[in-house]
């Protein structure tokens, strides 16, 4: 997997980095570019430019690959977080409400892709990204709105930057709970959860040192075949006892249902992935319609979301913690396996998820104060460790898993997967 280092804030990047492909600059395909030079393309006959047609792209992607790489890129430690979801929505309202989120996340995917087809034809440009959709709805827009124009490029950036650096402290607190876990019933003392994450912080700091994505593929190769056996024992786990509605509450407390919705959002919304996979396609006017890709693989990620958290909220009840694996027996090998691998995994995916955080303040913001420094690179190496820094430090003074997913689903995502979509979609 590799990340073209000339080509910066590549959208947004999920949790396997899904979109960090090389784009093509022949034709300035998905770069921020466009978002300073779009205001200068005169619309000429939009009738006559399909950008679909101008698309060039070195490696494109079938539809079979684009659907794979969505689920990819939607299945992480989120779908291990919906048994705790919907505990505190209950068996009912949970199913209900993560099949109604899927919709109205799908709905608002589509109105993006939609928006950015009809912007580019316009500008008669082949591709934007998020960022530069955004401006250049806000100049086709109403009056009002087009002096904001020069700064949502900084208002999306903040949000990206908050979310990827949350989704950090995510994996921090994953790792560090599921070694302690096993670490805990061999040493037999409760250290605190703390004393792990100062011992894996050098390891996240050094692979967040790796330049270049191209020398972590294999490692994520590995991590997503793990994660697949790792669901599958989950799975064998969750359905080795009866299930049974005894104790299970089909409504939960109205007074949890934010922790729930932050939850869902977190784990269902795939917005990061979608224009860079759509852009890469090979036919991607396949990628919407009512039997795209986008439809296949949301109807997918939402069925397997809704069987994790129903049947997973059926075994453990009140129980169900922030992650699933915490739940699993503590003195059984196979259980202490899957809390490995998946620790394993997820520290992979921390230098993949974080690469977007250190892209944008790198080479978006500081670096254009260094200049050709002779010190550039340990400048850079210097704000790598920074940014590890800030996540092993939020993820210390909190380590809750639960409630730093469904803070950062409900911070960030409800704004870049549901209003921002929505106002691209009103002003274009």
């Amino acid at each position: 997997m590799t990340v073209d280092k000339g080509h910066t804030n590549t959208a947004f990047v999920a949790d396997d980095g899904l979109n960090s492909k090389k784009a093509h600059h022949g034709t300035k395909s998905i770069a921020n570019s466009f978002a300073l030079e779009i205001q200068d393309k005169k619309p000429g006959l939009e009738t006559d430019y399909n950008p679909y047609e101008h698309r060039h792209v070195e490696h494109p992607t079938t539809n079979n690959e684009t659907l794979i790489h969505l689920l990819k890129g939607s299945l992480g430690t989120g779908i291990l977080a919906m048994p705790n979801a919907f505990h505190h929505a209950g068996w009912l309202v949970g199913g209900v409400g993560t099949l109604l989120i899927g919709i109205l996340c799908t709905y608002c995917i589509h109105l993006l892709i939609k928006a950015e087809f009809e912007l580019c034809r316009r500008k008669r440009v082949p591709s934007l990204n998020y960022p530069a959709v955004t401006q250049t709805a806000l100049l086709e827009g109403p009056e009002a709105l087009k002096p904001l124009s020069g700064v949502i490029i900084h208002i999306i950036n903040t949000f990206l930057l908050i979310y990827q650096l949350g989704t950090c402290c995510v994996y921090v607190v994953f790792v560090s709970s599921n070694i302690k876990a096993i670490a805990d019933y061999y040493t037999e003392n409760d250290t605190d959860v703390r004393i792990y994450m100062l011992i894996i912080l050098l390891p996240l700091i050094l692979i967040n040192w790796v330049r270049n994505l191209k020398f972590l593929a294999p490692f994520s190769t590995l991590a997503n075949f793990i994660t697949l056996v790792s669901f599958g024992i989950i799975l064998y786990y969750i359905f080795r006892e009866p299930i049974s509605f005894e104790g299970r509450e089909a409504v939960g407390n109205v007074a949890e249902f934010p922790l729930f919705f932050g939850t869902v959002l977190f784990a269902l919304e795939a917005i990061g992935v979608i224009l860079p996979l759509e852009n890469e396609m090979k036919t991607p006017k396949k990628f919407g319609g009512n039997f795209g890709v986008l439809n296949k693989a949301m109807l997918l990620i939402v069925t397997l979301y809704i069987g994790m958290g129903f049947f997973g909220y059926l075994n453990y009840g009140m129980d169900a913690k922030g992650s699933i694996t915490l739940n699993l027996p503590e003195d059984e090998i196979l259980a202490q396996c899957v809390k490995g691998m998946l620790a394993f995994a997820i520290y992979i995916t921390h230098g993949l998820a974080c690469y977007v955080a250190i892209d944008i303040t790198w080479n978006d913001y500081m670096k254009k104060h260094i200049g050709d420094s002779p010190r550039a690179t340990i400048y850079e190496y210097l704000v790598r460790t920074v940014l590890v820094l800030v996540t092993f430090l939020l993820a210390v003074a909190i380590p809750n898993l639960e409630l730093f997913i469904s803070l950062f689903g409900a911070l960030c995502l409800s704004a870049l997967g549901i209003a921002f979509p929505a106002l691209i979609q009103t002003c274009t």
